[in-house]
């Protein structure tokens, strides 16, 4: 055990100033609302889900039939985080899920099913709860802690990050979706959604939901420039990249160079990034190795024409994209380079 550190005075003086900054920075109150209050206020949107936020609706029926059991069961409800917004409306930060939920209940599009405690309820709609219970349902009261107008994006931010990243809901693909907003974050999402990138990259719908196009293009413009400075944690590698990147970067040439790669793997890769022409979904390891790849022979060849592409077949490239040990430097490096020295062995 290290020895513990002598702290002085003057270190506990700042110490003491920045947390009391800090402390300020951050207004928030506790407000209680029905659910049919909530409801009807995200139906009219005034509560509403910004973009930024959103992690799509990845809840299955298990989840929500859970959910709306808990509440007709009368048990605590974790508290859901909004913010107040200047034009008088609240952000829903943390509960949009949750939210949605109770909203497709009490709409008549979720039919309660395998209900573990109430089983008796198994096929109801929301009409067809007793009268009783289901007022007891509207008038069940969400907590919610609210931020003022006045919390700074970056606040929010910073509350959406630690919320997301205490429990298990979130990956760390819709964690950056919501944490790093602005013109960078806006060009990689514009990035997932270019037709030949889903063409040539087929990815399972439950993925696609949790932002795993936005995991791919992040990793092959980190890793394009980056790859031999990565050490071993992806995430706090593609984290810092985009702290580095996003205030400055060539949104034209970072775009061109992606399109470029797509062409050309939609050209010479018979199944594009997938495995067979029926695959369902990209390997991240096997996304990586294609494009860095690809990419880098293009820059050095543009004009790139390759003799063969027997070498998709071979036993070194299935060695260099299983998943073993697939996040260590030298298998990053080695695979990348491996698809780029294929890609100019013999090109004309």
């Amino acid at each position: 055990m290290a020895a513990k550190k002598i702290i002085s005075e003057e270190q506990k003086a700042t110490a003491e100033e920045q947390i009391r900054a800090l402390r300020k920075e951050i207004d928030y109150n506790t407000r209680d609302y029905s659910i049919d209050f909530l409801i009807q206020q995200f139906r009219e949107n005034e509560f509403y889900i910004p973009d930024e936020y959103q992690r799509q609706y990845i809840w299955n029926n298990a989840d929500k039939n859970r959910f709306v059991e808990s509440i007709l069961l009368g048990l605590p409800i974790p508290l859901m985080f909004f913010s107040d917004t200047e034009d008088g409306r609240c952000e829903i930060i943390d509960g949009a899920q949750r939210t949605q939920a109770m909203e497709e209940f009490m709409s008549g599009d979720l039919i309660l099913s395998d209900l573990k405690k109430l089983t008796s309820l198994n096929g109801f709609s929301y009409k067809d709860i007793p009268a009783y219970f289901r007022k007891k349902f509207d008038k069940t009261n969400m907590r919610i802690i609210v931020l003022s107008d006045d919390t700074t994006l970056e606040i929010r931010q910073e509350i959406f990050n630690r919320i997301n990243t205490t429990g298990r809901e979130a990956n760390p693909s819709e964690i950056r979706r919501g944490s790093f907003r602005g013109p960078f974050m806006d060009f990689l999402m514009e990035c997932t959604k270019d037709d030949v990138f889903k063409d040539v990259c087929p990815i399972s719908e439950t993925m696609e939901k949790r932002y795993e196009q936005l995991e791919l293009v992040i990793r092959f413009f980190a890793f394009l420039d980056h790859y031999q400075e990565f050490t071993h944690r992806v995430d706090s590698f593609l984290d810092g990249y985009i702290e580095n990147t996003k205030s400055s970067f060539d949104k034209a040439a970072m775009k061109t160079e992606f399109d470029k790669m797509l062409q050309f793997v939609k050209t010479y890769f018979p199944y594009g990034f997938a495995k067979s022409e029926r695959a369902k979904s990209t390997p991240r390891v096997r996304f990586e190795a294609i494009s860095v790849g690809v990419a880098l022979a293009l820059r050095e060849k543009p004009d790139l024409v390759p003799v063969s592409m027997d070498w998709l077949n071979s036993d070194d490239f299935k060695r260099h994209t299983t998943t073993h040990a697939s996040n260590s430097p030298a298998r990053v490096s080695g695979r990348i380079l491996y698809v780029k020295e294929q890609l100019l062995r013999g090109a004309v």
